[in-house]
This record gives structure tokens, C-alpha cells and sequence, in this order.
């Protein structure tokens, strides 16, 4: 008797406490008031919006009730106008906290529940602790031990399948790599071969050429193409190289002291290159397999091609070791003054001659030539001076007249100069704010561009006095460049970070729009008529391809956060400044730096000898000289330097 009193006690005292009310979210429901319910939806409101008459609703629900009626269908107002709604900011505020509230209310109420669970097996092993048999509790344990093993049985089974899974996995990757790996060393034994054969075609070339003593025969057949195409990998020595300038007997038994120190010159260049290889094997590997593996399955004269490829990419990247400067020169001609910030620099059509501006609201005109052979370093004077209204921003000289300079200062004018007289032929007025960039075309010979804060890209021609074109941009435009091979088409950067490519007879529609940088575009130049490459206030320079919206290469090294720093390319190599007071030069193939050049900093244009490490100095403007290795750049300082790739 006692046993059963005491099984109802508990039973009675188990389900008392097993009903008692647990949080739910339908009771958070309940407890919302009506102006958190969307009255079309009946749910919490999303995006709340207000109509006129004080009645707030789902901003998605409403638009969709006045497709079909101009009713508020709380209170049949009538809405004539989609701007007759408001966001309700404060009521979207509460329903976010709200939200969050039934969030917190949702995970608790589970975890009620599991706790109510326990609660009841602790109350009823309490009360019924005196009429409980041993029997009763071996059970009970049985069964626990039962469902304890069970359950670890059971997550020993999903452990188990979750690591099969995951070896699976990482069994396909790797045999994914391994055949990827195969693949890539089946084209690299493969080019070994190719190449040693034609070292050994190269030697044995040299050895004919030296045993021979009567030119070869002309009427011999050509070699095969695949032959031509192994030559171009290694080229065969020519007669003219090979042949000494004697036929003398003693010329050919004993080794000229020309050919001794041109044997040493190829151990230096081998040793310099080898260097090269080793500190950018990374890069080049990578550049390697992007040229070799563009094409699937490619023929044999098609793979000799792409090695070929790749070799010229090689020769240019290791050809240079270092930059060297030739000449330097001071922009600065005030000493006590102690900004002399060179802007841009430019060289004429034919190179003989550089124009170089900045802040100092002087153009100044050097014989290349004459600064180069000065044997006073520093000491240089220009041929012509001009005398600006304000500070220069930009130069651009003409392609066809060799006299024609152009310049764009920071009140917004765009001049046009006889660069040999220093006289004023024209002058465009009509940008509203500093105007940063302009450019001659090089097709039609009388266009000029300029690019300026007010958001406008303006076209002007040399015949008349107002601009004839205009092609407004949504943000301060920083550079301007035309496609040197087309006289329509034209890049500008801005400062909403983005790149634009237009065709200058369709204003109104960009023919692209690049976008990756972080920061504003400060610079943009043609590497080639389809290739484009960017400067950024993001210390990235990023080329780009007109024909596909994504970003070809990243270059990363230098350092450019806030100031305009130059940007140049000679169609191969690309020249940018820094804010470490540096020069960086890359290849376009590649990522990394190829070479730097460290400025000075001069604490007096009076005591040239002394220098300072520390400085927030910086490289400013940089352009190449045509068709040669040599640039021209200039730092914040107004030191310009003539450098060389050597």
C-alpha cells in the first residue's frame, strides 16, 4: 500500500510540475503589439514604410498592394504618388530588437525543455527513493548503460564516416594534383629536350663555322620549321660573331684576348642572371606554366611557339640588373624655397628634348643630350623657361610638332605652348576646378583631352578656342590618356576607384569599366592598344586587357597612399615612383618589383653633400625615353635624375 501511495504521490507531482507553462515563441507573438504586425502579410513587418495617413506596412507588401490599387488598405486613403511613402526608421529599430528578443526567447524555451526533462527524473528518484527496489534500479541502469552505449556507438559511426569523407576528399585532391603535377612535368621534360637539342644545333653551328674557311653555300635547302622555330630559342652564332677578323693561322691556333674577355662577359652575364632566376624562381615558375598551359593539347610547332614565348619573357625579365643613374639635374630655382614637387616630365617627339613642371608654376625646356654629357652633375640650365599663372599638374607634347608642349595647371587651364619660344599659342578655359591630366592625341594630330575635379573629361582641337566634346564622369577625374593607336578612344581615372574606357563619339555609354582598386585611380597608360595599366592610391599597380572586365596582373612593392607618384610604361617594363622615396620598375609578366632606384634626400639645395635617410619624401613623376632604356624621373624635392637599365 504504501509502495502505491507513494507511485500516485509522485505520479501526481510529476505531471503537476511537467505542465507547468515553458516560454514559446507563440506567446512572444501574442505579447507583440498590433503596430509590429504587417496588416497585409499578418507577419512581423520587414523594411517598415509609413504612408501618408500614419499606417506602416513591409516595404515589399505595399509596393506590391499599390500595383494594384492607390488604396492604403488599413484605412482606404488614397496614395497618387510612390513618394508618399516614407521609411519609418524607428519602428524598424524596435522590430530589429524585437526579432533578436523572440531569437534569445526560441533558444532558451529549448533549453527549458531539456532541463524540465532532467528536473522530473531528479523528482521522481527523490520521492520514490524509499519504495524503490535494487531490481528496480538495475533496471533502470541497464537501460541507461544500454542507451549510453548505443549512443556511443552511434557517434563513433558518424565520426567514422565523417573522416572517410574527409580523406576521400583529400584523396581526390591530391591524385587531382598528382596528375596535374604529371602533366606539368610532361611539358617540362619536354622543353628541356627541346632546348638542349638546341644548344647542341648552337655548338655544333660554332664549330662548323669556325672549321669552315669558304662561306656555305647558298643554294643549300632551309631547315626545317621546327629547326627555325628551336633557333629562336637559342640563337646560332652568326660568321660575323664567330669569325675572327684575321684568317691567319695563329689567329685560329691560339685564343685572341677579345675572345678571352668575351668569355669572361658571358660568365658575368650567366652569373647575373642566375641570381635573377633564383630570387624570382616563384614568379617566373608561375609565369612559365600561365604561358605553357594557355592551350590544351597544342601541336609540336605550337608548343616550340609558347616555349618561345616564354624565353622572350625570361630574356627581358633577367636582361637588366640594376638601374644607373647618367645624369641629375635640380628643378628647384629658388634654394629658400622649400617645395619644388616636379609634377610631370615629357620628352618631344624625336627625345632630344625633356620638359619638366610642378609647383613651382615654371616649365622648364633641357637639351637631353646637353644634360647627359654635362660633366658638372647638377649644374644644368634649360634652353627656355616659362612662367605660369599657377601650379602644373600635367605635360603632354604633341607626336607631330616637335614645338607644340601642352600643360593643365590647378586653375583649371589647359595651355598650349610653343615649348622652343616660350610663347602662349592657345588656352582652354573651361573646367571649374584644378584640371589634373592632359593628352595629345597621337592619330588626329589637333585633338587634345584633359581630365579635371569638376568631373569632366574635356576634348579640345587646336583650331578653335572652345572645347569640342565632353564626356561627364561621376567623380574627380585624376588622369586622361588616349590609345595611341586610334584617334576615338580614350581611358581616365577617377576617384571613385574605377578605370573608364570610352569611345569619344559615344559620350554617353563607357565601352568598359574596370573595377578592383581600393582607392582612387591616379594613373592610367597603354602598355599596348589593348592593354592598360592603373595606378592606385592603394599601392597597386593592375593591368588590364579592353577586351574582359577582370584584372590581368596585380604589381605590389611600392608604397602609394596619398600622393601622385608618376606612372610610365615602355610597352615591356613599367616604371611607377613610391612614397619611400624610390623608383620601382616591373615587367609586365610579373608581379614583383624587377628593379629600385633609392633617392637622396638633400637637406639643402647649399649642402648637397650631406644626406638624410628619414624623410617623407617621395618619387613623383617618371617617363620613359622611346625606344631605349633609359627614364627620366623626379622626386618631391625637385631632384631629377636620368637613370639607365643596365
Amino acid at each position: 500500500m504504501k509502495r502505491i501511495a507513494s507511485s500516485e504521490s509522485a505520479a501526481s507531482s510529476s505531471t503537476s510540475d511537467s505542465t507547468r507553462p515553458l516560454p514559446s515563441v507563440l506567446g512572444t507573438f501574442r505579447g507583440i503589439n498590433e503596430d509590429f504586425i504587417c496588416p497585409i502579410c499578418f507577419d512581423l513587418i520587414e523594411e517598415a514604410h509609413m504612408t501618408r495617413c500614419g499606417h506602416s506596412f513591409c516595404f515589399a507588401c505595399l509596393k506590391r498592394s499599390l500595383e494594384e490599387s492607390n488604396k492604403c488598405t488599413k484605412c482606404d486613403s488614397i496614395i497618387e504618388r510612390k513618394d508618399e511613402i516614407y521609411p519609418n526608421f524607428a519602428l524598424n529599430e524596435i522590430i530589429r530588437k524585437q526579432r533578436k528578443k523572440i531569437q534569445d526567447l526560441t533558444a532558451t524555451s529549448k533549453r527549458l525543455k531539456m532541463d524540465s526533462r532532467l528536473w522530473e527524473w531528479q523528482t521522481f528518484l527523490a520521492t520514490e527513493e524509499d519504495g524503490l527496489l535494487i531490481s528496480d534500479l538495475d533496471q533502470m541502469l541497464k537501460t541507461l548503460q544500454e542507451k549510453r552505449r548505443k549512443m556511443l556507438q552511434d557517434n563513433a559511426v558518424v565520426h567514422n564516416k565523417v573522416l572517410l569523407e574527409f580523406l576521400q576528399d583529400l584523396g581526390k585532391k591530391k591524385k587531382t594534383e598528382l596528375d596535374k603535377v604529371r602533366s606539368e612535368l610532361a611539358v617540362v621534360d619536354l622543353d628541356i629536350a627541346q632546348v638542349q637539342e638546341a644548344l647542341e644545333e648552337s655548338k655544333q653551328a660554332s664549330a662548323n663555322i669556325l672549321n669552315e674557311s669558304v662561306v656555305p653555300d647558298q643554294s643549300a635547302k632551309p631547315e626545317s620549321m621546327s629547326v627555325e622555330k628551336k633557333e629562336q630559342l637559342v640563337p646560332k652564332p652568326t660568321t660575323s660573331t664567330m669569325v675572327p677578323s684575321t684568317s691567319s693561322d695563329e689567329t685560329f691556333n691560339k685564343p685572341s684576348q677579345s675572345c678571352k674577355s668575351n668569355q669572361s662577359w658571358l660568365l658575368k652575364t650567366l652569373s647575373r642572371r642566375r641570381r635573377k632566376l633564383t630570387l624570382h624562381f616563384d614568379d617566373l615558375k608561375d609565369c612559365y606554366f600561365n604561358t605553357r598551359l594557355s592551350e590544351l593539347a597544342p601541336n609540336e610547332q605550337r608548343n616550340t611557339e609558347l616555349l618561345g614565348e616564354f624565353s622572350q619573357n625570361l630574356k627581358q625579365f633577367t636582361q637588366f640588373s640594376t638601374i644607373r643613374p647618367v645624369a641629375t639635374l635640380s628643378y628647384a630655382s629658388d634654394v629658400l624655397n622649400s617645395s619644388n614637387i616636379v609634377s610631370s616630365i615629357d620628352f618631344d617627339k624625336d627625345c632630344d628634348h625633356f620638359a619638366v613642371a610642378g609647383v613651382t608654376k615654371k616649365i622648364k625646356v633641357y637639351d637631353y643630350e646637353a644634360v647627359v654629357n654635362n660633366v658638372v652633375d647638377g649644374i644644368n640650365y634649360p634652353i627656355v623657361q616659362m612662367v605660369c599663372n599657377s601650379k602644373i599638374s600635367c605635360l603632354s607634347w604633341s607626336k607631330y610638332h616637335k614645338s607644340w608642349l601642352a600643360s593643365s595647371d590647378y586653375d583649371g587651364s589647359v595651355t598650349l605652348w610653343d615649348a622652343f619660344t616660350g610663347r602662349k599659342l592657345k588656352m582652354f578655359q573651361e573646367h571649374e576646378k584644378r584640371c589634373w591630366s592632359v593628352d595629345f592625341n597621337n592619330v588626329d594630330l589637333r585633338l587634345l583631352a584633359s581630365g579635371s575635379d569638376d568631373a569632366h573629361v574635356k576634348l579640345w582641337s587646336t583650331n578653335t578656342s572652345r572645347s569640342v566634346g565632353c564626356i561627364e564622369a561621376k567623380a574627380n577625374v585624376c588622369c586622361v590618356k588616349f590609345n595611341p593607336r586610334s584617334s576615338f578612344h580614350i581611358v581616365f581615372g577617377c576617384a571613385d576607384h574605377f578605370v573608364h574606357y570610352y569611345d569619344i563619339r559615344k559620350p554617353n555609354e563607357a565601352l568598359g569599366v574596370f573595377k578592383g582598386h581600393k582607392k582612387a585611380v591616379s594613373y592610367a597608360k597603354f602598355v599596348s592598344n589593348e592593354d592598360i595599366v592603373s595606378a592606385s592610391t592603394d599601392s597597386e599597380l593592375k593591368l588590364w586587357n579592353i577586351n574582359s572586365p577582370n584584372c590581368t596582373r596585380s604589381f605590389r612593392g611600392h608604397t602609394n597612399e596619398k600622393n601622385f607618384v608618376g606612372l610610365a610604361t615602355d610597352g615591356r617594363y613599367i616604371a611607377c615612383g613610391s612614397e619611400n622615396n624610390s623608383l620601382y620598375v616591373y615587367y609586365k609578366g610579373l608581379s614583383n618589383p624587377l628593379l629600385t632606384y633609392k633617392f637622396d634626400v638633400v637637406k639643402s639645395v647649399l649642402d648637397r653633400d650631406h644626406r638624410e635617410e628619414d624623410g617623407n619624401e617621395f618619387v613623383s613623376s617618371v617617363v620613359w625615353r622611346e625606344n631605349s632604356n633609359i627614364l627620366t624621373a623626379a622626386n618631391s624635392q625637385g631632384t631629377i635624375k636620368i637613370l639607365e637599365l643596365v
